[in-house]
């Protein structure tokens, strides 16, 4: 059962990131399992009826959802062997994480964040969404105005390009959205204390519930480009 993460859990990702080394890792491994892992592992398990409510087809076995606290630094500048965060992803089952329609949930010493978008580029799925809002703007703006975005305190981010011709069908309100290489929309302002408390769990799937239609307009587009059928 979710009682809400602790301070130990964040002076753990606090220590690791001043003690980046295997051998601080294995001499505190059963903090990491205890005060980490275990939290966040009760943290998905609150979640997850609730997260297939939303999708039956989502990922919810705790050991897929959670990021691994080693880096890869195969390809990275940076070899510190360990993350000093952590971040727990909710997508379909199987589905490779780069351009997949996912919600997040990240907690680090600097706080808290979580939303809905896609992780990464995925050039066919915006393109998709592209048309979509061309085509039916008043359906894709319905959508959008759904989620209630600013009552729960959520900004839309993501990369923007920066020449891309607007069809004259695209009304003023999408055109920020037509312009964007990749999209997310996330909440802002989270008290920390938030953190430690068992409440958090209702307050983030409120949030993901709000986002639902969001998450089914991304993911539409996904299927449309064939991805969801490889």
């Amino acid at each position: 059962m979710f009682t809400g993460f602790s301070e130990e859990t964040i002076r753990f990702f606090l220590d690791i990131r001043f003690h980046n080394s295997v051998s601080y890792y294995r001499e505190n491994q059963q903090r990491f399992e205890d005060h980490v892992k275990a939290p966040f592992y009760d943290f998905i398990n609150a979640l997850a009826p609730g997260m297939q409510k939303i999708d039956p087809q989502m990922e919810i076995r705790p050991y897929r959802c959670l990021a691994r606290i080693w880096r890869d630094v195969r390809f990275s500048k940076d070899k510190s062997p360990f993350r000093d965060h952590l971040w727990v992803l909710f997508r379909r089952a199987a589905e490779p994480r780069e351009g997949s329609v996912m919600y997040w949930f990240e907690l680090s010493p600097q706080g808290m964040n979580w939303g809905v978008g896609i992780w990464d580029e995925n050039r066919p799925l915006m393109d998709m969404l592209r048309r979509r809002m061309a085509a039916k703007p008043d359906e894709v703006q319905k959508i959008i105005d759904s989620c209630h975005l600013s009552r729960h305190h959520m900004a839309v981010g993501g990369q923007a390009f920066k020449r891309l011709e607007i069809p004259p069908t695209v009304p003023e309100s999408l055109r920020h959205w037509y312009m964007l290489r990749d999209v997310y929309v996330s909440r802002g302002d989270i008290p920390f204390q938030w953190a430690y408390d068992a409440s958090l769990v209702d307050k983030v799937l409120k949030d993901f519930q709000s986002l639902a239609p969001m998450y089914r307009l991304l993911r539409g587009a996904y299927d449309e480009t064939g991805a969801g059928d490889a």
